[in-house]
């Protein structure tokens, strides 16, 4: 019997309560701000994009700073208190969280919200990263260009209250797990990244043209498509005739290079009602707004598709081979086009049109795609080698936390 097991026997031996955070203590959102607000130094603040990109479980400082005025305007969490997004460019970024153990009061981003309470703070991350905490807040997501969740529907999710002991042993062992984990997928990534760099130094020179390839706009050889509107309504369906992606998609296993997996599918009577026109296979997607543009993820469509409206397809003419395109866009940064303006990023359709790329002969584009191919199979293929020992590694984590903070439920 393990230590948690024994003290679980001992202190909670009729189960555990699950309780409404609501009920356990206060869920306060936090005030808008934006980049240009951001300074080198000065008062904490995060952004809800950095839960998901720079923070792990807990942090103790802050990436990005406020002036003391304009702190003044905004809301901050506190020593011990759980962070976690309300909004993202997935449904997979809500609920992102960074138990906060710095020394004073950071401020939040009104995507985010601050989680207050008596429990230990790094067993609620823990417990916010679990699919049990994720399964009860996936359905009440919702969905426009950006994907959000209200406070309400936060402070319902039941979080399981064990003894305070409980609490810190199950946190004891799962940071020794982290950590043990960590240092394996450091050695793999290690491994992998050189991989990544030699294919990338190939690519670079494969892409390299001298002046006597032509320069044209992206839009004269291709259909620069915006994504669709995908109402929560539809969501969710696991048949029909065309997959309807989110950028989420992108990150499922599998869908490295070429899009073949789908959490949503439609009909085509569905499609029509909703004004989509499917993307033919071969069309190149990228997320074209928010956070998930700096990710620089390019994919391509395996089957005729639709893909909602964070999302941008380059659908190739005659004149580009789907493979070619595919490889130079990987050469090319999407940050670039990322237009700033606004609270978030984003990519506009004219500005990608205008976008130069070298044009060789189909002949030369075919040959090039293929030796790129080869490499890139290398490097993404989920199923060979150390790209598949690495989501083994994190899906057998992911499966032990979730059994760490399962409990057996105690009687109402």
């Amino acid at each position: 019997m393990s230590r948690i097991d024994e003290l679980i026997a001992d202190l909670c031996p009729a189960g555990v309560e699950l309780r409404p955070l609501g009920d356990l203590g206060t869920v306060v959102r936090g005030k808008r701000f934006v980049k240009d607000d951001m300074i080198d130094a000065g008062i904490p603040c995060v952004h809800y994009g950095e839960l998901y990109t720079k923070y792990g479980i807990s942090a103790t400082k802050s990436f990005s700073f406020v002036s003391e005025d304009r702190a003044k305007t905004l809301r901050f969490a506190k020593p011990g208190d759980v962070i976690l997004a309300s909004a993202g460019e997935t449904i997979e970024d809500i609920g992102k969280s960074v138990a906060w153990l710095g020394d004073g009061p950071i401020a939040i981003h009104d995507a985010c919200y601050a989680f207050s309470s008596s429990m230990d703070p790094r067993f609620v991350s823990y417990f916010f990263a679990s699919r049990a905490f994720r399964d009860q807040i996936r359905q009440h997501i919702s969905s426009s260009k950006i994907s959000s969740i209200s406070t309400q529907a936060v402070s319902k999710a039941r979080i399981p209250v064990p003894p305070l002991e409980v609490q810190r042993e199950i946190v004891r062992v799962l940071d020794q797990f982290t950590q043990l984990e960590a240092e394996l997928e450091a050695e793999l990534e290690a491994e992998l990244e050189a991989r990544r760099r030699q294919y990338e130094h190939y690519r670079q020179l494969a892409m390299s043209f001298d002046d006597s390839i032509p320069r044209v706009a992206l839009g004269d050889i291709a259909e620069v498509r915006s994504g669709w509107g995908f109402p929560n309504a539809h969501q969710g369906r696991e048949e029909g005739e065309y997959p309807f992606y989110k950028v989420g998609d992108m990150n499922l296993p599998g869908n490295e290079t070429v899009m073949s997996i789908a959490n949503n599918y439609v009909s085509a009577e569905v499609a029509k009602k909703l004004g989509v026109r499917p993307a033919p296979a071969g069309t190149v997607i990228f997320p074209k707004i928010g956070a998930a543009v700096a990710t620089n993820k390019k994919r391509v469509l395996s089957v005729p598709s639709a893909y909602d409206n964070n999302v941008m397809g380059l659908v190739p003419t005659e004149r580009v081979t789907s493979r070619f395109l595919y490889h130079w866009m990987q050469t090319f940064d999407l940050s670039r086009l990322a237009n700033d303006s606004g609270a978030v990023p984003s990519i506009r359709k004219t500005e990608a049109e205008k976008v130069l790329i070298p044009l060789p002969d189909l002949d030369t584009q075919r040959k090039v795609a293929g030796l790129l191919d080869k490499f890139d199979a290398l490097v993404n293929d989920l199923s060979v080698g150390l790209p598949a020992e690495l989501a083994a590694r994190r899906k057998q984590y992911e499966y032990y936390r979730d059994k760490l903070l399962t409990f057996e439920e105690a009687a109402a």
